[in-house]
C-alpha cells in the first residue's frame, strides 16, 4: 500500500477547525540541510500566512553550522542591513509533521523581497535549476537517498554535556541486516517508520549496519524534487522521535573511527514522456548509449563536484579502504568498492552515487549528479570500462582528501560554472572556506591528548 497522499488544504482547514491540528510549520532547507522556519498558529497560517507567506532573515544562508554571522557572502552581510526573504509556500509539500500529532508541515522556496524572483544559492532553487535543465532536453529526473545513522542510549542533552564523548551505542556489536539487533531498537525504528508513512512518505524497510547502534531505514524512490523534500523531513523528524524515547541519533558522516554514516544516492533519467532513458536490451549489460554518458558526466565531473556530496570537514574522515566508503573515482556494475555502481536492469537502471554521507544536503547532490549527467549527455563523453574486483587497491583518482581540495576543484570547474552560475558556486566556495578556517584555528581533543605532556 502507497503511503497517506498529502494534506490538502481543504482537509487542513477540517482538521484545524476540529482541532486536530493547531499547528503549522513553515520551512524551508537551509546550506547544511537542516529545516528552518516557523511555527504558526494554524488558525492564522489559514487566515493571513497562506495568502500572505511569511518573512525570514537572509543570514539563514549566510551562517556557519552553529549559525554564527561569518563574511564572504555577497548576499548577506552587515553591510547589507540583514535583511528578509520571503518563504513562499510550495503547498504540494503540505503534510502531517511526522512525530507531532497536532501539527502540519508545509516547505517552501525562498525568494527575494523585492519580487526579483528566486533566492539562486537556496539548495532548493539549485535543484529546480537542474530539473529545468533537464527538462529541456526531454528528461525527468528520479531518485532515491538511503540515509544511515546511529542511535545512542544517551539524550541529545546529556551528550552535549559530556562533550559527545564516551556516548553508548543502541546496539553493542555489528548488527548489519541482523533482525535481533533490530529488535533492540525497534520501538524506535517503528515509531520512525510509522510517523513517515503518516507524512506522506512510502516506506520501504529498516536494517541493521555496521558500526554500534547504526541502521539504515529506506524509502520508495520518487521525482528527485521530492524525494529531497522527504529526505530534510525525515532527518528532522527521526532526530525529534529519538529524542521522544530519551535517545540521540546521529547523521554525522563519521563519528568515531568505525564505519561511517552513508547516503546513498540512486538517481535515473526518464523521458518526459515516461519513456525509459537508460535500458537498452541491444546494448552492452542492457545499457544505452545515453546511460553511458550520462554516467560517463558524473564520473568526470566527481572530484570537481564532490564540495556537494561532501559538504563538512568530517565528510571526508569517511572515505578510507574497505571500508564501503568509495576512495577510487570509478564505476563498476554491483561493485561496492567503486565510487559509482551500477544497479538494477530495464526500468529499474540507475546509478548508484557512494561518495555522500548521512550529512549531506540532498538538494545540492541529486543536482550535481544532474549536471554532470548532463553535461556527459551533451558532450557525449565516452565511458571508461567498468572496475573489476577491488577498486580500492586498483590505479584510480581518488576523492579528494580533505574539504579545501574539494573545495579548489569546485571553484575551479567550469562544468559548475556553466551548470549552477558564479553567484551559486561562489556562495558555495565561500561556505567550504569557513569550515576550513574555522577547523584550521580550533584545538582538537587529539592534539591536547598527543601533545600536552609528551611534546
Amino acid at each position: 500500500m502507497s503511503a497517506p497522499p498529502p494534506l490538502t488544504v481543504d482537509q487542513l482547514r477540517r482538521e484545524v477547525d476540529s482541532g486536530e491540528i493547531d499547528t503549522v510549520i513553515v520551512a524551508f532547507t537551509d546550506m547544511q540541510g537542516r529545516l528552518q522556519g516557523k511555527r504558526v498558529h494554524a488558525p492564522f497560517f489559514l487566515e493571513h500566512v497562506l495568502d500572505d507567506g511569511v518573512e525570514g532573515c537572509n543570514y539563514l544562508l549566510a551562517v556557519d553550522v552553529e549559525m554564527n554571522t561569518v563574511g564572504g557572502y555577497a548576499m548577506s552581510s552587515w553591510e547589507r542591513g540583514y535583511g528578509d526573504f520571503e518563504f513562499v509556500l510550495d503547498l504540494d509539500t503540505l503534510r502531517r509533521t511526522p512525530g507531532a500529532r497536532n501539527s502540519a508541515t508545509v516547505q517552501c522556496d525562498l525568494h527575494w523581497m523585492d519580487g526579483s524572483g528566486p533566492v539562486g544559492p537556496s539548495p532548493r532553487q539549485v535543484l529546480r535549476g537542474q530539473i529545468e535543465a533537464a527538462a529541456e532536453m526531454g528528461f525527468v529526473a528520479l531518485a532515491g537517498t538511503e540515509l544511515e545513522f546511529q542511535i545512542f542510549e544517551q539524550t541529545y542533552e546529556q551528550a552535549w554535556e559530556s562533550g559527545y564523548q564516551g556516548l553508548t551505542g543502541a546496539n553493542r556489536y555489528n548488527v548489519d541486516y541482523s533482525i535481533l539487533g533490530g529488535t533492540r531498537v525497534e520501538p524506535i525504528l517503528r515509531d520512525i517508520r510509522n510517523e513517515m508513512y503518516r507524512a506522506g512518505m512510502t516506506v520501504e524497510s529498516a536494517k541493521g549496519e555496521c558500526n554500534l547502534g547504526q541502521h539504515e531505514i529506506g524509502f520508495l524512490f520518487d521525482d528527485v524534487l521530492p524525494t529531497c523534500d522527504n529526505h530534510v523531513i525525515y532527518k528532522n523528524g527521526a532526530k525529534e522521535i529519538a529524542a521522544a524515547h530519551g535517545k540521540s541519533l546521529t547523521f554525522m558522516a563519521k563519528y568515531d573511527e568505525r564505519e561511517g554514516n552513508s547516503c546513498h544516492i540512486h538517481l535515473s533519467l526518464r523521458g518526459v514522456d515516461g519513456t525509459i532513458s537508460f535500458a537498452d536490451d541491444s546494448g552492452e549489460g542492457g545499457r544505452s548509449a545515453l546511460f553511458e554518458h550520462f554516467l560517463a558526466g558524473v564520473l568526470a565531473t566527481a572530484r570537481e563536484l564532490t564540495v556537494l556530496y561532501a559538504p563538512n570537514i568530517n565528510s571526508y574522515k569517511r572515505f578510507a579502504d574497505g571500508s564501503f566508503a568509495p576512495t577510487a573515482i570509478a564505476w563498476g556494475v554491483d561493485n561496492r568498492t567503486c565510487a559509482l555502481r551500477v544497479v538494477g536492469h530495464g526500468a529499474g537502471l540507475r546509478v548508484e552515487n557512494r561518495i555522500p554521507g548521512g550529512d549531506v544536503n540532498p538538494y545540492l547532490a541529486t543536482a550535481a549528479m544532474i549536471a554532470g549527467g548532463l553535461h556527459g549527455i551533451r558532450e557525449e563523453l565516452d565511458l571508461e570500462p567498468a572496475a573489476e574486483g577491488n577498486a580500492y587497491t586498483a590505479d584510480y583518482e581518488h576523492v579528494p582528501a580533505t574539504l579545501a581540495e574539494a573545495r579548489d576543484l569546485f571553484a575551479a570547474s567550469a562544468v559548475a560554472r556553466a551548470a549552477f552560475g558564479d553567484e551559486v558556486v561562489d556562495h558555495y566556495v565561500n561556505a567550504a572556506t569557513i569550515e576550513v578556517d574555522a577547523f584550521n584555528a580550533a584545538v582538537t581533543d587529539w592534539e591536547r591528548i598527543r601533545g600536552f605532556e609528551r611534546m
